[in-house]
Parts: C-alpha cells; structure tokens; sequence
C-alpha cells in the first residue's frame, strides 16, 4: 500500500466531483440537444432543425467544450492521486486520455463548420441539397472520431485502474472490475473502427456502459470514502 498526503486526498474528492459534473453535461448536452436536432437519415430536415434552433445548438456547442475544460482537470487530478504509485504508467495513462480530450475537442469544433454549412447563403455555386448533405456528413464524421478518441481513452482507464489496484487505494476487487471494464471498452472500441459490423453482435451501448458505470460508482467511492489509508 502506497502513503497518502494531503494533495492525493484533494484531488480524490476534486475527481470525483469532476467526473459527475462532466458526466452530466455532456450527458445532456449529446442527448438533450445534439440528438433532438439530428434527425436520422434526413439531412434536408437535419438542416432546418438547426437553423431553427441555432441558440440551442450552440448552447450544446458550448457544454461540450466546457466538458472538455473539466475532462481535462478530471484528468489532471488522477495525476495527482496516482503519481505515487509509479509515475511513468500515471503518466502514459494522463496522455492517453489527454488525446481523448483533444479529439472531443477538434470534434465539438466541427461544430461550427456545420453552422457556416447550412446558413451559407453566399456559396452560390452549391445547390442547398448538397451543402445540406455536407452538414450531414460532418456530424456523422463525429461519430467515428468519438470512437477513436474513446479507444484512447479506455486504454489509460485501464492503466490507471491498475494502478489503484495495486496501491489498494480502493478495494481491489472494486479496481479490478473497473480495469475489466476499461479494457472491454478499448476492445470494443478497436473492434468497432476495424469492423463497423461489430455492431451487430455488440450494441453500442455495451461499449461504454460498464466504464461509465464504474467512473460513477467510483465518484461516489472518492467522495465519501477517500483513498485508504
């Protein structure tokens, strides 16, 4: 078992009050406002729900991005708590899901390339149809660099899951499910960009599930338990 301080203690709680705000936003953002205004399979009607609610598009807009600024300090303080243990795989971990942030970030700011596309008037040289096709096509892109960016992510899940498993910060039974967890994430992940049929003996919604269940259940662990000392 490795000590604690005072840092490493702050940080556990500043995590897990992290990651259920972060959870939350991003949450509501993909599921409250960029779902209500896609509309599977019709790019024309896509369009026009956009245009009609371009507040509330940017309003999702902006809570991705403020996902991306508490992602990033969500990440900052599993630094801090498993630096300790050995620094070099909290390090790997940090950077793994530090490419994560920054492709949800690129990716929130394809965003705006859809605004400029269905209220460009001035490109008279397209038929509306095709820029309305162009609008459709940046949003379904998203889906895909979302799965890269998640692969990342799940793998430094992984490494820093191990890590709490072998400082007994936390059960290690509890450690251990989340490090199956992460890992399942990452092979779904990996499975679904080679083989976009992995789909069909894997929903999607299996992918991630477990992970975020586990990242919920262990906000709840920091927040009223800590670390063990």
């Amino acid at each position: 078992m490795t000590a604690i301080d005072a840092p490493q203690r702050h940080a556990a709680k500043a995590a897990g009050l992290l990651y259920l705000l972060t959870f939350t936003i991003v949450v509501y953002a993909n599921f409250g406002i960029h779902d209500r205004l896609n509309v599977a399979g019709d790019a024309a009607a896509t369009a026009q729900k956009i245009v009609a609610h371009q507040t509330l598009f940017r309003t999702g807009v902006a809570l991705d991005l403020l996902y991306c600024i508490g992602l990033v300090a969500l990440i900052a303080a599993f630094y801090v708590i498993l630096e300790p243990v050995s620094q070099g795989l909290a390090l790997l971990s940090t950077l793994w899901k530090l490419v994560y942030a920054t492709a949800f970030m690129v990716l929130t700011l394809k965003y705006y390339d859809v605004l400029r596309l269905v209220n460009a008037d001035y490109m008279k040289a397209f038929e509306p149809d095709q820029l309305q096709a162009l609008a459709k096509l940046y949003l379904s892109a998203r889906f895909d660099r979302y799965y890269g960016g998640l692969l990342l992510y799940a793998l430094g899940g992984t490494v820093s899951s191990y890590l709490l498993y072998k400082s007994n910060y936390i059960p290690r039974a509890f450690a251990a499910i989340g490090a199956a967890s992460y890992a399942w994430c990452a092979f779904c992940a990996a499975a679904f960009l080679i083989a976009p049929d992995f789909t069909k003996l894997v929903n999607l919604w299996a992918f991630d599930t477990p992970m975020a269940l586990f990242e919920i259940a262990l906000s709840f662990w920091f927040l009223f338990k800590g670390l063990r000392s």
